[in-house]
């Protein structure tokens, strides 16, 4: 049988440490070339009388071996570059009747079959606040306890989630444009936690004197800069351009997500691409060789060290996803699926066929 299950469904199954610890098993393996993970690719054309907007036809897979699971990815959006005050930012717009398409789909790697379908929403965060998670865990200070976060939206929500996963964490401070964003999320995720979640009036006041700072934004600017480094801070970021490159090469050690510098790109003819025309993110790419950078999978493997004293300035940049992380993420909510009898079971015959493809 097929199971078909929803966001809430993710929701219960996938936790935060279960999920760190998945891909950190996962990433030994696709470092000693025992897994497999292809490029995100994405489709991008005009969309009919919305010139502000492209639409994006984006996929990424993976397959894990050890663990019996190939995943895909696919996401089906409608994606415009507004101005949120002095920032550029990339919003995905919920045109589907007011909601957002994505979907995991499961395979096993042993006999081709289907094995679940799901949305990609609940586990796309977590495997980001996941994989933050595990770069701090060999990368931040032992005793690091204090955290600044650049963000409020629907990343740092499971950032947070990640670093109390890894490190005992006593105060976090919060920052974001928006009062009303910052003060809200402060106080659910103070609930959420059980630690002071204080919500501050400038990015400076999140980030002064912290050991570690998460950025979780939407931004495709610059949100965190060279003027606010510190001896002994661990940086993080889920996306190139959070980070400023001048704090990037004042850093001891950078490690990236992956060799690969940016998706592969494919539009119709003399389509323009807001961010990469303007250099958004980009940039980072002409500085930084990504393909000679350590990669986490490669730390994990015991290739590079983390961090050799208290006093290095460290940052994982989360510079690509990873169909791969759906499959490492996915194995243990389809474990978990059948184990508790969750979700709808569908014949398998509805998803295969009898005809050669």
């Amino acid at each position: 049988m097929t199971i078909l299950l929803s966001n809430d469904d993710v929701a219960r199954l996938l936790t935060m440490p279960d999920c760190i610890a998945a891909l950190e098993e996962a990433y030994v393996e696709l470092a000693e070339g025992r897994g497999v993970n292809r490029i995100r690719s994405d489709c991008l054309v005009p969309v009919k009388d919305r010139p502000e907007a492209l639409y994006g036809l984006k996929s990424m897979d993976g397959v894990i071996p050890k663990f019996g699971i190939g995943a895909v990815r696919i996401d089906s959006d409608v994606v415009t570059w507004p101005k949120r005050g002095n920032t550029m930012v990339r919003e995905k717009v919920p045109a589907a009747g007011g909601r957002w398409v994505g979907l995991v789909l499961l395979f096993s790697c042993d006999n081709g079959e289907p094995l679940a379908i799901m949305p990609d929403g609940v586990m796309q965060h977590i495997r980001v606040g996941a994989t933050s998670g595990l770069g701090a865990k060999y990368m931040a200070r032992k005793d690091a306890r204090t955290v600044g976060i650049l963000g409020s939206g629907w990343q740092a929500e499971t950032q947070l989630q990640a670093i109390c996963s890894v490190r005992a964490i006593t105060s976090i401070r919060c920052f974001s444009p928006t009062q009303a964003n910052r003060e809200t999320f402060a106080k659910r995720m103070t609930e959420t936690l059980g630690i002071e979640v204080k919500p501050v009036d400038s990015p400076e006041a999140a980030v002064k004197g912290v050991d570690v700072v998460m950025c979780a934004s939407n931004a495709i600017d610059n949100i965190y800069f060279e003027r606010w480094l510190e001896p002994g801070i661990h940086l993080s970021s889920i996306k190139r351009p959070e980070i400023e490159i001048a704090a990037l090469k004042k850093c001891d050690r950078v490690l990236t997500h992956s060799h690969e510098a940016t998706p592969m790109h494919f539009t119709t003819k003399d389509l323009k691409v807001v961010e990469k025309t303007e250099g958004k993110g980009w940039k980072v790419a002409e500085e930084f060789d990504f393909a000679k950078m350590p990669t986490l999978p490669e730390m994990l493997a015991g290739r590079y060290q983390g961090r050799a004293n208290d006093r290095e300035i460290t940052c994982f940049m989360n510079n690509l996803g990873m169909g791969y992380q759906f499959a490492a993420a996915g194995s243990v909510v389809y474990r978990k699926a059948k184990e508790l009898g969750v979700g709808r079971e569908f014949p398998t015959d509805w998803f295969t066929q009898d005809v050669h493809p």
